[in-house]
């Protein structure tokens, strides 16, 4: 049985159709990515799994029905990174962090978790009492990578990490994320426009089309697919 699945998902804004009838699932263990033009519908599909659109149809997590309420979501073990990293740039990193764990009343679990984050982003621990909206668009990133970790997710949902950043931070971002996958079991599920990078970095994927799935299936088969180079890898 898959972590998560979607099950004939819809999602609208108003009067707008954003998804029709998406299907979709991430396995335990499992890097999915999802891929498609601006306005496909991939950062919708992310916000119908959170709760933070209105849906249609079923979404299923850990054998039963996610709540439709964002921190439901949150307390069932669903962690968002949304696009634009969404820190909170008035208070400092460790002001970040402590609200990551906001869903969690385990006092000294989060303190070993903070301090397990702080390990793995050195540059964070230098900045813990900086105010976040300071930091470089690469430290920001990990910040809200870190402050998502601080729930202690079995899902980790990525919005375009690698927007607006040098290939060097992100290719180190993406090493992060691997290693969470591989050595902590994390389940990722990454919407990415850089489709060569999400291909290479996942073991499935989904292309978006108007809000509709156009193709799926392992990535490395993908990535033979003439249509989805032509579209989406430039060759």
């Amino acid at each position: 049985m898959p972590l998560l699945e979607l099950r004939g998902v819809s999602a609208r804004y108003g009067p707008l159709q954003a998804l029709h009838g998406v299907d979709l699932s991430v396995g335990e263990g499992e890097i999915v990515a999802v891929l498609g033009a601006n306005g496909a519908g991939k950062t919708t599909t992310l916000r119908a799994i959170s709760a933070t659109v209105r849906t249609s149809g079923e979404i299923v997590f850990a054998g039963g029905r996610l709540p439709r309420r964002p921190e439901a979501v949150a307390r069932a073990g669903i962690a968002h990174v949304p696009e634009g990293r969404g820190t909170f740039s008035q208070l400092s990193v460790e002001e970040n962090l402590r609200l990551g764990a906001h869903v969690r009343h385990d006092r000294a679990g989060v303190k070993a978790d903070r301090e397990r984050v702080l390990r793995r982003f050195p540059i964070l621990a230098e900045r813990r009492r900086q105010a976040a909206g300071t930091l470089s668009g690469g430290e920001q990133q990990q910040l809200a990578l870190g402050r998502a970790l601080m729930q202690r997710p079995r899902l980790l949902l990525l919005d375009e990490p690698s927007l607006g950043l040098a290939p060097l931070v992100v290719a180190g971002f993406y090493d992060v994320v691997r290693e969470l996958n591989e050595q902590d079991g994390l389940s990722v599920l990454v919407v990415e426009q850089n489709a060569n990078l999400a291909l290479e970095s996942s073991s499935r994927a989904y292309v978006l089309e108007v809000g509709r799935v156009a193709f799926d299936g392992p990535s490395a088969a993908l990535r033979r697919h003439e249509s989805v180079r032509r579209s989406y890898l430039g060759y």
